[in-house]
């Protein structure tokens, strides 16, 4: 008998909090992003309650209107490593730009992280929104979204590549007939394309994961296609279970049209969980929440995906605008899901600022009606688990407290892990190195 599908679960270090006002809490530690000894008591409680991995996103760019979660914190990858070395089994998914990165430096820095780790590191390859960011790396002007696409292809080629340098047995350590390697087991890239030339070989060996779970968080037609192409794992932003289906279908399809399994691809659609012992309780904390966004804060949050609009000069109780996101080279998928859903529901500027610059509301109630709704989502093909962000202090352990048991008990979810890597305990093949056998 086939052993009963369970959802995977990954989580995040509050720091300040996901949303731009949270840091106004008073039980909110204004440096929390910076807290080292913060992050490691999270990562060591999440591995407690057997989440998957902890997801780390990153930003290359900020102004004043940017959140302030992306003004003080952390590098991906530096944390990482450093949070791998009290942990044993967690995985660690780290965010790193395709735009703005050297392929040969990031294979090498990514594979360190993994080996440091025992194998538990993931990419999260993104292709960088943010046009300012081209002004911290010496360009006058950011890449199209056509050519970021291409440009993070033609990069993740050259990783996965460089990660094939030495075969799993390349390495001899003969050392009665002075042989470190056998030669025959070394490969050279030796790439020429449109944005790298890369030669190589790497100086690391593969993990004992093979190489780093690749994650992908792209939900325009282009982003889709890729991470169908190249994901094993994608995040996505998702307010809907009917939304979630119709995602998770395309997604899947796309996988095997590109010669995959459905299987080779995991969905974690985002979710913030407001838990109360009534649902009177949890709804009490999701409004405190919502008490500290004011009407600028959230049109803020649009200036993000429509960065050439000045909405203070907007009337806020008008229809929310007609845009062409066509020109938006940024966050496009996200740009196109606004337009979308304010012009169906004829939101007004203001409604449609808060309802998508506040926490969503799916997943507010008591720990059993969470739980059901994580089921439904789970059972009925819209998702394969969750990203499991804690909308307050203490969101983290009340989640793995109150909600994790009841998924346990119904078998939805883990009561202990099975691998010591994460590609093991997501459930995902061994990538077998390229030259094997050759």
């Amino acid at each position: 008998m086939s052993q009963k599908r369970q959802m995977k679960l990954g989580t995040r270090v509050f720091g300040i909090g996901h949303y731009r006002t949270l840091w106004r809490q008073q039980q909110v530690a204004p440096n929390g992003n910076i807290d080292f000894k913060a992050h490691v008591r999270q990562a060591q409680y999440a591995e407690s309650a057997k989440f998957d991995f902890i997801f780390f996103s990153d930003r290359l760019f900020f102004d004043q209107y940017s959140a302030p979660k992306s003004m003080n914190q952390f590098e991906p990858l530096t944390i990482i490593s450093a949070l791998s070395a009290v942990t044993s089994k967690l995985g660690f998914v780290a965010t790193a730009s395709t735009s703005y990165t050297e392929p040969f430096n990031l294979a090498r820095i990514l594979m360190s992280a993994d080996q440091i780790s025992g194998g538990r590191v993931g990419w999260n390859a993104v292709t960088t929104a943010l046009s300012g960011a081209a002004l911290n790396f010496s360009r006058d002007k950011h890449f199209s979204h056509s050519e970021r696409y291409q440009r993070a292809q033609e990069h993740l080629d050259i990783v996965r590549g460089l990660w094939d340098t030495w075969e799993d047995d390349a390495f001899v350590y003969d050392k009665e007939n002075n042989k470190f390697f056998d030669p025959a087991k070394l490969h050279t890239l030796d790439y020429k394309g449109q944005f790298f030339n890369v030669r190589g070989p790497l100086n690391i060996s593969r993990s004992e994961q093979g190489q780093p779970v690749i994650f992908q968080a792209g939900g325009s037609e282009t982003g889709k296609t890729f991470a169908a192409q190249n994901a094993e794992g994608i995040y996505t932003i998702i307010d809907t279970l009917p939304e979630a289906q119709v995602f998770y279908a395309d997604v899947k399809r796309r996988t095997v049209q590109a010669g995959r399994s459905e299987d080779d691809v995991l969905i974690f659609p985002g979710m913030y969980p407001f838990i109360g012992r009534t649902e009177k309780e949890a709804w009490d904390k999701y409004n405190e929440v919502v008490s500290y966004i004011t009407y600028e804060e959230a049109v803020t949050e649009l200036k993000l995906f429509f960065k050439d609009t000045d909405f203070s000069k907007l009337d806020p109780d008008a229809p929310f605008p007609e845009f062409s996101t066509e020109s938006s080279e940024g966050y496009r998928s996200m740009a196109d899901r606004i337009v979308r859903i304010a012009k169906g529901e004829r939101l007004s500027l203001k409604e449609t600022a808060f309802r998508f610059g506040s926490p969503k509301q799916e997943f507010v109630g008591t720990p059993e009606r969470i739980a059901d709704r994580m089921q439904a989502w789970f059972e009925q093909r819209g998702c394969d688990g969750f990203n499991v962000w804690a909308p307050y202090v203490g969101g983290q352990e009340e989640f793995a407290e109150k909600v994790l048991p009841i998924l346990q008990d119904r078998g939805l979810f883990r009561k202990d892990y099975e691998a010591d890597t994460l590609r093991g305990n997501l459930g995902l093949s061994l990538p077998e190195n390229r030259y094997a056998g050759k």
